[in-house]
């Protein structure tokens, strides 16, 4: 397997340990969700159906075409941001609805969405469309960041 080969299997795995571990612990439907008073600008239920395969299928593509195309430290970069914000995204769902620590799930979907942007720039960088594939789920990630604290804000007030 050569090295360009091993960086692809690494994005792919990535996602997926992103969808199946962010799964675990998201909750919507429980009673304390439930009860939670929403902020004004969260989005209708479907809106999460429909945005979250779109990213999981973009985030793999994006990240396997960079590994397989780019510059080695472009690769080496897009592999480490993307396993942090992976592991900050998880940390935020257990955060947020298992010990319900708003704040801290805020801080880590904040840090997502701030290391999100060097990827977004690199995939720019590679390939416009690339970078245009990855807009709507910075754009989403910086949302969730916002309704984070949103949350938080609720739940002091």
């Amino acid at each position: 397997m050569t090295w360009r080969a091993a960086a692809v299997a690494a994005v792919i795995i990535t996602v997926v340990v992103y969808a199946i571990g962010s799964g675990v612990w998201v909750s919507t439907g429980s009673a304390w969700y439930v009860a939670l008073e929403k902020p004004a600008w969260q989005p209708p239920p479907w809106v999460f159906g429909v945005i979250w395969p779109y990213n999981f299928v973009v985030i793999a593509v994006v990240g396997s075409v960079i590994a397989w195309n780019a510059a080695p430290g472009r690769v080496v970069t897009v592999l480490v941001l993307l396993g942090i914000t992976v592991a900050l995204a998880i940390a935020w769902a257990y955060l947020f609805y298992v010990p319900h620590e708003l704040t801290w799930a805020a801080i880590a979907l904040t840090a997502t969405a701030a290391l999100t942007l060097p990827i977004t720039a690199i995939a720019f960088a590679e390939r416009w469309w690339l970078g245009a594939l990855l807009v709507p789920y910075q754009v989403w990630v910086a949302l969730a960041a916002s309704l984070s604290w949103g949350y938080v804000a609720k739940a002091v007030s």
